[in-house]
């Protein structure tokens, strides 16, 4: 019950000519129905409404933009022919583990012209003999049964498809962008002199080069040193000469 109320309450706070995705899994219905769910949705597209504990259709509102509808695990048994009536334009429509048994209740879908992937998984129908031939059979109109078509392929999935479309444009975009040749020899000589390795080889070179300068600036300094020291040297050989020349000029002035 607090789930049903949940659900009737969220119904009933949204704008429903606004809505177009409707998500009723594991709620409860009453009577068939679920409360709030009505008419006045006339932009909904996908409904869901699995394992709800849904005996019948005969409740369901028209919702004429309709185009997928998810009703797996509930207690449907027949009365598909009300889908074609309020769901005209159903291109998918999934009614596994419901209590269909025969052929005579699928043969109903054959009025959904636009219902390209059936879904009939965990059915008892499936247990029937040549069921997969049986039912692109009398559904002449559909691609896909249980997720595969006649010749076991597997549906696409929509989302990929959205994915391949949008990498598409890309390449269109890529080639509009301007003419080959040139401008792409330019860009693989842009690439090949760019990136990680140009830049290694850079910080190798700077590397090396401050080490030179570090070991040149090291010997500079000793020079300097040693250019000082010979200086001195000098300068005391001087004093000592004159030293030794200043008793001679003496004893010559005395002399003198």
């Amino acid at each position: 019950m607090e789930m049903k109320k949940r659900i009737t309450l969220e119904l009933r706070n949204r704008a429903p000519e606004k809505v177009t995705e409707l998500v009723l899994d594991n709620c409860r219905s009453s009577n068939g129905e679920i409360e709030g769910l009505n008419d006045s949705f006339k932009e909904l597209e996908f409904l869901s409404m699995a394992n709800v504990e849904l005996t019948s259709l005969a409740k369901l509102p028209t919702l004429s933009k309709l185009r997928k509808l998810e009703l797996s695990d509930n207690i449907i048994s027949g009365g598909l022919e009300v889908l074609a009536e309020r769901c005209p334009n159903l291109t998918y429509l999934n009614l596994s583990g419901n209590k269909i048994k025969d052929l005579g209740t699928v043969e109903a879908l054959q009025n959904l012209k636009n219902l390209k992937s059936l879904d009939l998984f965990n059915c008892e129908i499936t247990n029937l003999e040549d069921y997969r031939d049986s039912i692109f059979e009398l559904l002449q109109q559909i691609t896909y049964l249980d997720g595969f078509d006649q010749e076991d392929n597997e549906a696409p999935d929509s989302e990929d498809d959205d994915d391949e479309g949008d990498e598409d444009d890309d390449d269109e975009d890529e080639d509009e962008a301007g003419p080959p040749g040139e401008y792409e020899e330019e860009d693989d000589e842009d690439d090949g002199g760019s990136d990680l390795g140009e830049g290694e080889e850079e910080e190798e070179v700077g590397l090396s080069y401050l080490m030179k300068e570090e070991i040149q600036d090291e010997d500079d300094d000793d020079d300097y040193v040693e250019e000082g020291g010979d200086e001195e040297e000098e300068a005391e050989g001087i004093r000592g000469e004159k030293r030794k020349r200043d008793p001679e000029d003496e004893g010559e002035e005395e002399d003198d």
